[in-house]
Parts: C-alpha cells; structure tokens; sequence
C-alpha cells in the first residue's frame, strides 16, 4: 500500500482507524475476507496501482471503482428488493384498483403467485413498477422508500433489508475510498429507489448512483415546483445498459468493476477494454446456510456466460462460502 492509508470515518456502522500502516494494511483491511487468491487479488491490484513509481500507478482522478448493488452489495433472493418494495404497494393500492384483481401482472401479485411473476419476466415487473411509481413526486417517492424500508422485512431473515448488506463488501468500499478510489452504484435498480439510502448504508452519495430511471415531469403545484414521475421508462441500465450509463453518467471507464449475475457482464467488459491495470470481479453466491446458493439456473440473479467469460478471461471469481468469513455485519456482534 502507499505509505499512508486515510479511512474516511465510518461506514455503516463499521468504526475504521483514521491512519494504520502499510503492513497492518495488507494484514487487517479486509479482516471479514479468508485469506485467499480472491483477497490477495484486490490487495495485490491496490499495492500496484497505488503505489508511487509502480508502472502500474493510475492517477487519482482514474481511480473510478463500479459496483451492481442486487447480489454483489446487499441480499437479492428470493427476489429484488425493489420488486417486494413494488409487490408491496400493489397490495397497499389495491383497494382503489379493482381490476387489479383479475389483470395481469397484478393479480399474480395479489394472489401470491411468484411462479407466474417469473414468466412474465422484466415486462411485467416493468407494468407493475411503473403503476406503482408514477404520480408521485420525486419528493413523495423518496419517503415511500424510506417508510418502506423502516417497517419491511426479508422473508427468510426477518431483518430490515438495509441490515442484509455484505460486510465483506463494505470493507472493500472503504478501502478503495482509503486509497482515493471513487465509489459508484451502477444498478439494473432504480435511480431514486436507491439514492435516499445508499449514502447511509454504503457510504455513498446519491450522485454517485448510476440506475434504471423512469420519465419526470416538471410541474408547478401551488407555485412550487415539483418533478412528478410518470409510468414510462426512461434508462435501463441492465445488460449493455450498464456501460451505455457509466459513459453517459460517470463519463470515465472504470479500472474496477464488481458484479454478480449476467446482467453485469457488459460492465465487466467495458472495465477489461480499457489500457493499463484493470480488476474485474464477481461475487459467487455459494452458500445456502448463510445466504444463499444459485448461479446458472436462478431466474434472480442468474450468474451463466458472465461465469463462463470470467473463467476464460481469468476474472476474480469471490467463492462466499470460502471467501468471506462472514455475510453480514449483524454477524459480528
């Protein structure tokens, strides 16, 4: 590392000490990682590309570091947060949607019936959001999400969303932001689903969150201004989408990039393309006691041709099960 590391603060609760030496750094800056190729990789990248006279070296305003939220920052399965956020105002709106009850895809919503939510696939879950989200305020939405978040539980975990985060993962955001790495979100999620949480929970700003987007309209309402969202799709920053949103948004190619599934594969790409040193990683979802277990068959998260072009191209593959020593930060206390 480059003799000095600076922690900026805390993040999510993780207390991190202002100033720790070179060899405390290799030994302690991702303490909830197994020691291993996938943690020696990231350290390995860190020492070169920070370290001054390495041929390595990317100046500070290069060091940009990009990362999927759904399954590489917090909990996926058994389906997007965002998606039970929606499922769950379908219920709430119910009442004044009658024919929600026999029209498709709400009634599959209504009726439970995730199997043929499964079929209908990115269309359906794109008609249920967009009913649900529109007609709010930009100003509205944001206190949707946060009430939402505040009272929601994960099925399985019967926790708050918000506390399934992966410790590993936030000891990696701020330790790339010790060593003057820019931090962004780049998500197939929704821009303003995301931004009122993530600066408290990752430790980064909402204008550092690249998403799905859905069309605002300017409107005065009683001589203040107001963006009202309305039901049609603006962005999908999904698949190719991703590298389309951090050229039109970030305006710099990554020299890191994090995903998990498929859908962060063009990203990886995008990253891999550029000169000089590069680091592309994948969380591996192995671990069923802890977590969960799915990769090429998932219809969440589905981690297929991304594996394969990981293994092809020798990408950093991060096995939970035998990479991380813990899933959560609730674990360590």
């Amino acid at each position: 590392m480059k003799r000095r590391l600076f922690l900026a603060g805390t993040v999510a609760g993780i207390g991190l000490p202002a100033l720790i030496s070179p060899a405390r750094a290799q030994a302690d800056a991702l303490p909830s990682w197994n020691d291993g190729p996938a943690k020696q990789s990231i350290l390995d990248f860190l020492r070169r590309t920070t370290t001054g006279g390495s041929r390595d070296w990317i100046p500070v305003p290069e060091r940009i570091a990009t990362f999927d939220n759904d399954g590489t920052l917090w909990t996926e399965q058994p389906m997007y947060v965002q998606v039970m956020f929606a499922m769950d105002r379908v219920r709430a709106l119910a009442g004044r949607n009658p024919q929600w009850r026999t029209q498709e895809p709400f009634k599959a919503v209504l009726t439970n019936d995730r199997d043929a939510l499964a079929t209908m696939g990115e269309k359906g879950l794109l008609e249920i959001m967009a009913a649900t989200h529109a007609g709010l305020t930009t100003e509205e939405f944001r206190q949707a999400v946060l009430d939402w978040l505040a009272t929601a539980r994960h099925p399985r975990f019967k926790r708050p969303y918000t506390d399934l985060v992966y410790q590993p993962m936030l000891e990696l955001l701020a330790l790339l932001r010790a060593n003057q790495f820019k931090t962004y979100i780049v998500s197939g999620g929704g821009i303003e689903f995301m931004r009122p949480w993530t600066e408290r929970v990752y430790g980064i700003p909402p204008e550092q969150v690249v998403g799905s987007s859905g069309v605002t309209r300017y409107e005065l309402r009683a001589n203040r201004p107001v963006l009202l969202k309305e039901p049609k799709v603006q962005f999908i920053d999904d698949g190719p989408g991703k590298a389309e949103g951090i050229n039109q948004y970030i305006g710099r190619r990554p020299v890191l990039a994090f995903g998990n599934s498929d859908g962060d594969q063009q990203m990886l790409e995008w990253t891999a393309a550029g000169s000089g040193a590069r680091f592309m990683g994948l969380v591996h979802h192995t671990d069923a006691m802890r977590e969960y277990a799915y990769d090429r068959q998932s219809p969440v998260g589905r981690l297929d041709t991304a594996w394969n072009e990981a293994v092809r191209r020798k990408w950093t593959v991060v096995d939970m099960k035998n990479d991380w020593k813990v899933i959560y930060p609730f674990e360590m206390r």
